[in-house]
């Protein structure tokens, strides 16, 4: 199975730094990784009245959406659970 490229937006970026500790950071770095290779993992679910995914690390959730023609995971928002979808 061919693995789907990863585009992270600016805005994301600056959310992942903002994870306090270290190494929440490191563990939700290596979930959008396995992201690219299975881009529904078990765990995932879709977003009811958005168009998306999430999936979750902890507390952490990290939102995405899913390109099958172009094969490409763009994600948009990383945060805390009770933050992440305001």
């Amino acid at each position: 199975m061919e693995k789907y490229s990863l585009l992270i937006v600016p805005s994301a970026v600056r959310e992942l730094e903002a994870v306090p500790r270290r190494a929440d950071r490191r563990r939700v770095v290596a979930r959008i990784q396995a992201l690219a290779a299975d881009p529904r993992p078990a765990g995932c679910q879709k977003l009811t009245g958005k168009d998306g995914s999430r999936v979750r690390q902890g507390a952490i959730r990290v939102v995405y959406q899913v390109d099958d023609r172009s094969r490409t995971i763009t994600v948009i928002k990383i945060g805390h659970r009770r933050e992440v979808y305001r």
